[in-house]
């Protein structure tokens, strides 16, 4: 098998592990088969779920979800904003959080938010979200000025953030927007709003088998990568040797059960920002070239990209005002010759389905 003809197949394999070309029979099902969905762009973190289901599912869907408790968002990796189904966080943090909590505590220092004013805020958000009560961000907000703890310089975003690593509040319903689709959700407190848990028996190998499961072909320096936990703890996770998995190199593992492709799967994606496809890898050059990889990743932020074939061939944009996202998305092309305008429209066309629904 030529190099080329490699890359192709495990790009094939991948598409199908994402469930991008052989899509989830519903939204519940695609987001616990991915787990943990990255959601930075909260319209982004939804459409990636709509674009792994069958039967094109519209944001209206998607919030339901929300709504009733199915689905929830927080930062379950990284530091970084996830959505996930309700009944996995608490595992999935159990793996994470305090990891997450110790890594921003200089960011936690320099904004003169310690201990004291944590168990300060944990109390006041706990009474003022008790008995199913529900507050948006900017009354969460109020609350802690209440404490006197100043919310501006980001010190409100970091207690949000601690208390939600910590498994105290949980970000639930979406919050209505006239005309427009909502970038907000309610604080909830996790005790009272998530769905039963469910723990695995191992944790660790439970993560990494799913990971693989929806990412693979991977390994376990990718698995780090995306988790967020130390290479050893990957590595052990790994060597666990669990049968819902196949072992097809060195350091690459499958799932057993892998998907089929479904026979109508388009040959050409139009993915949202942070997608879970190209940024979940230690090594990205499979699905991107990497003279393209600063267009498609800059700064920290990740643009919207188009896929054709397992590649990245674009990356694609609209207005960035809430009420016009259904507006024409327009394309700038990386690779021009690699995708045409019909294949591109019937993309945009299925966002637009979406957007608008």
């Amino acid at each position: 098998m030529t190099a080329t003809r490699a890359v192709q197949r495990l790009r094939d394999l991948r598409l199908r592990s994402h469930r991008l070309t052989s899509p989830s029979a519903t939204l519940a099902d695609a987001a616990d088969h991915m787990l943990a969905t990255q959601a930075q762009e909260f319209w982004g973190g939804r459409w990636a779920l709509a674009a792994r289901t069958k039967g094109e599912p519209t944001l209206s869907d998607v919030d339901a979800a929300f709504d009733r408790g199915e689905l929830v968002r927080s930062w379950t990796a990284r530091g970084t904003i996830h959505i996930i189904p309700s009944r996995h966080l608490g595992w999935v943090l159990s793996l994470t959080g305090e990891r997450q909590f110790r890594a921003a505590a200089s960011r936690h220092r320099m904004l003169g938010l310690g201990d004291a004013e944590f168990t300060r805020a944990e109390t006041a958000v706990r009474s003022a979200l008790g008995g199913g009560n529900r507050l948006t961000r900017a009354e969460l907000f109020e609350v802690l000025r209440g404490i006197g703890i100043d919310p501006r310089e980001q010190r409100g975003v970091h207690v949000l953030y601690a208390l939600s690593v910590r498994g105290v509040i949980v970000q639930g319903p979406v919050v209505p927007r006239d005309g427009a689709p909502s970038r907000e959700q309610y604080v909830m407190l996790s005790d009272e709003w998530l769905a039963p848990q469910w723990t695995p028996s191992d944790p660790l190998v439970e993560f990494f088998v799913r990971y693989v499961a929806s990412h693979g072909p991977a390994g376990a320096a990718d698995f780090a990568w995306w988790s967020g936990l130390p290479v050893g703890m990957a590595r052990s996770a790994a060597g666990a040797d669990d049968p819902r998995l196949t072992r097809i190199d060195e350091d690459s593992w499958i799932a057993s059960d892998l998907p089929r492709r479904h026979p109508t799967a388009p040959a050409v994606l139009a993915l949202p920002p942070f997608e879970e496809y190209f940024l979940s890898y230690a090594d990205r050059s499979v699905s991107c070239a990497p003279e393209h990889g600063p267009t498609v990743m800059t700064g920290g932020a990740m643009r919207p990209i188009l896929v054709a074939r397992g590649e990245i061939v674009g990356t694609w944009s609209h207005s960035h005002s809430l009420a016009r996202l259904d507006a024409d998305p327009s394309a700038e092309h990386l690779i021009r010759d690699a995708v045409t305008d019909a294949e591109v429209s019937a993309a945009f066309d299925r966002y637009r389905r979406f957007i608008q629904g």
